[in-house]
């Protein structure tokens, strides 16, 4: 499975793929679904490989991983740190892209799985 982070939709690919519109240095167009759509690739990923990706690899993708960081308990800043260190040190660019990470954690529907 693959979730592609871009301001237009990718060409079909042979996997299962899911998009969510979200422009270079921006936030999603549609900051529920993209929670809905990052929730899902975050269980999905228990069982399988998932595919993260943007145009460039650092603000989008690291705003997503470190959204699905929170997901699984960590708190915003924790989750940026983590993020930075074990995937990309620019990870999450932009200030409006950890106030969205702080918005996933808010969000209280959002905690660790259950064991």
């Amino acid at each position: 499975m693959a979730v592609y982070l871009t301001d237009r939709r990718p060409a079909a690919q042979p996997w299962e793929s899911l998009w969510i519109r979200w422009r270079d240095f921006w936030l999603p167009s549609d900051p529920d679904d993209a929670l809905r759509t990052l929730r899902l690739v975050h269980e999905r990923g228990f069982g399988e490989r998932v595919e993260v990706a943007c145009g460039g690899g650092a603000g989008r993708t690291g705003t997503a991983l470190a959204a699905m960081c929170v997901m699984e308990g960590m708190e915003p800043g924790q989750a940026v740190d983590w993020v930075r260190r074990h995937y990309r040190s620019r990870a999450v660019e932009v200030p409006w892209q950890r106030r969205f990470i702080r918005r996933v954690h808010a969000s209280r529907a959002f905690g660790p799985r259950e064991p």
